[in-house]
């Protein structure tokens, strides 16, 4: 710590006194004063003290009562001192008896190879043109922009985000069914609670699927219901033995099996959301990324008055932008922006910089880029998988910002993760999605090759794929034949 940037004015702070109960000397009360701040915690462990002469300077007293001071407390325990650093407090109330501080335990090794499903590729954000969009909302919003956000959203994202879904993704979207939220997460949410208000108290979820769907769920006072899925996406049959009354699906492209509910099942599920009197929530996850043809519409189009659609920017532009929204029935919209009440609306201003990042036609020239970036990085990894690990099978709808890689021997994946991130490769087990713990789970009665590896490709680039498959190889060892 720079002292001549911290101003602590220590002389105020340390309340030396006058001699007293047999503290006569200077060194000895200063002494006192700082192992009185330093127990009480105003000091806090790891602070640096200032240097001798510039503490001597501040109280008025010689450098030599300052060093016998910090001499006394570092014999004592209270500080640590350290030739060509700064003498810094190695004790804090929490830690009794005084001791010097101890070593840090050795950091594990940094990630050098991200293969973790999730990220877009946040090298490729694009930063201009999303300053370029803030700085024009920034001079051209009027007065009552700036004032407490709408619940729903500011009326001009909402419109335009109507526009663009009912244009790219064949939505039935209008501005007074758009609701804007922070996210994914926060748009299930608020669904649930308008949910629970509603009489439903049941909530069926893929499985695999992604966790923090089912915490969103049960935070918000549902029942979470498993229901498994297969090559064709959401089981229908299964989910109808079930007494939930909503249900949770990822229809063009599901996480993180990668498959696409298929037509048959698409029109069973709005089927059963009518039968039920109940509703269906389309998690529309990357489904703007498919490469062999173009992006499956949404079910959202097939029964507007039983389907609610959640939508973000996080796979598409970053996570960190805090955007997303959700279309929802007439009859439930009211319900849908009074269920957190509570909770803060996305910042005006970038509300207003997507709206107008969407106008400009910007977002789907990113969309575009990304497209094919993201197309050869997924057929690079494929035939660099089909090189090194050929004893793998690959799965999943040529979509997306991950694939599945199957083993024979699926003993192997939980090892593997562990070994690969100690040489700085993060992987993820399909188990971690799984409803039921891994231990719970009978693995002699699956099938070969049900145990896979989720690989992630958003956030890496092309000349980290190689090196990272070699990882890969090296960590699942010679326990899986070649």
């Amino acid at each position: 710590m720079d002292f001549s940037r911290t101003n602590h004015a220590w002389a105020t702070l340390l309340d030396v006194g006058p001699p007293e109960r047999g503290r006569r000397r200077l060194h000895d009360r200063l002494a006192h004063a700082l192992r009185t701040e330093i127990r009480n915690g105003r000091l806090v462990e790891g602070a640096a003290v200032p240097p001798s002469r510039a503490l001597a300077e501040e109280l008025g007293c010689s450098r030599w009562v300052v060093t016998e001071a910090y001499g006394q407390l570092v014999a004592e325990g209270y500080l640590s001192a350290r030739v060509g650093s700064a003498t810094r407090v190695s004790w804090s109330p929490e830690t009794a008896p005084p001791r010097p501080r101890e070593r840090r335990a050795p950091e594990r090794p940094p990630i050098r190879y991200d293969l973790a499903p999730g990220l877009p590729d946040l090298r490729a954000f694009p930063r201009r043109r999303w300053a370029e969009a803030v700085r024009a909302v920034t001079g051209s919003a009027v007065h009552y922009d700036l004032g407490r956000p709408d619940p729903a959203g500011h009326v001009v994202l909402r419109t335009t985000v109507a526009e663009y879904l009912r244009r790219s993704r064949g939505a039935d979207a209008h501005a007074g069914s758009v609701s804007v939220c922070a996210g994914a997460i926060d748009g299930l949410f608020r669904t649930c609670r308008a949910l629970r208000a509603g009489g439903i108290a049941d909530l069926a979820v893929e499985d695999p699927g992604w966790g923090r769907l089912r915490d969103a769920a049960t935070s918000a006072g549902l029942r979470v219901h498993p229901v498994p899925v297969d090559h064709d996406g959401l089981r229908v049959e299964e989910l109808a033995r079930t007494p939930a009354r909503a249900v949770v699906v990822g229809a063009a492209h599901q996480f993180p099996t990668g498959t696409v509910l298929s037509p048959e099942r698409r029109a069973g599920l709005v089927r059963w959301a009518r039968e039920v009197h109940g509703f269906v929530i389309e998690d529309d996850y990357d489904s703007e990324f498919r490469y062999d043809h173009h992006p499956v519409a949404v079910m959202q189009g097939m029964d507007p008055s039983r389907v609610v659609l959640l939508g973000s920017v996080s796979k598409t532009l970053s996570p960190a932008l805090g955007l997303g929204w959700l279309v929802a029935p007439a009859g439930m919209t009211p319900a849908l922006r009074a269920a957190n009440p509570v909770a803060a609306a996305p910042p005006v201003l970038d509300q207003l910089a997507l709206a107008t990042f969407l106008d400009r036609g910007w977002y789907d020239a990113h969309l575009r880029a990304s497209r094919r970036r993201f197309r050869s990085r997924r057929d690079l990894l494929v035939r660099t998988l089909g090189d090194q690990v050929p004893e793998g099978r690959v799965s999943g709808t040529a979509a997306g910002l991950h694939i599945l890689l199957h083993l024979p021997d699926g003993d192997v994946l939980g090892e593997a993760v562990r070994s690969a991130a100690a040489a700085g490769l993060r992987l993820v087990d399909l188990d971690d999605y799984r409803a039921e713990r891994p231990e719970q789970r009978d693995y002699r009665a699956e099938r070969p090759g049900q145990r896979a590896l989720v690989l992630g490709y958003g956030n890496i680039s092309e000349t980290e794929i190689p090196p990272a498959v070699t990882l890969l190889r090296e960590a699942l060892g010679p326990a899986v034949p070649r």
